[in-house]
C-alpha cells in the first residue's frame, strides 16, 4: 500500500512549510524550494530533517 493522496495532500516540509510531492521511484517525499527528499519507509513518510538528503 502507497501513501493515501489524503496523506499527501496535507505533509509539508518541516524547514521551509512547502507541499511535498512523491518522487519519480515514489522512495521519497521531495521539497520543491528546499530540495529536501523525505523517504517513505513502509509506506510511512519519515518527515525528519535528520533523515531527509537534499538532491537538485
Amino acid at each position: 500500500m502507497a501513501v493515501s493522496q489524503e496523506l499527501l495532500e496535507i505533509l509539508v516540509c518541516p524547514v521551509c512549510k512547502e507541499s511535498v510531492a512523491l518522487t519519480d521511484d515514489k522512495s521519497g517525499l521531495k521539497c520543491p524550494a528546499c530540495h529536501r527528499v523525505y523517504p517513505i519507509r513502509d509506506d510511512i513518510p519519515v518527515m525528519l530533517v535528520d533523515e531527509a538528503r537534499v538532491e537538485e
